[in-house]
């Protein structure tokens, strides 16, 4: 029985090792991503529309048709964008 309980502790510990790499690498990545966005704004891009951009562009066309119509629907509730004469 000691035998299988060593084998699950190492087992265990592996694979809590392995999870932490792992979070040390996404850490890594993080602070990465961060620099790229510290220099884009550095020359001048807007950090938060590129951060959208980026959402919009991980959607596949479907769903992102589906949100901007909706959007649309909103904002053309609220009076904060009119339809196309045409539309009507």
């Amino acid at each position: 029985m000691s035998d299988a309980n060593g084998v699950a502790r190492d087992q265990l510990r592996a694979f809590i090792e392995r999870i932490e790499r792992l979070e040390e690498e996404k850490k890594t990545i993080a602070d990465d991503i961060k620099d790229v966005y510290g220099e884009a704004k550095g020359v001048g891009f807007d950090t938060k529309i590129l951060r959208k951009v980026i959402q919009i562009r991980k959607q596949d066309k479907d769903e992102r048709m589906e949100q901007e119509a909706i959007l649309d629907t909103y904002l053309q509730a609220l009076g904060m964008i009119e339809l196309p004469p045409d539309a009507e």
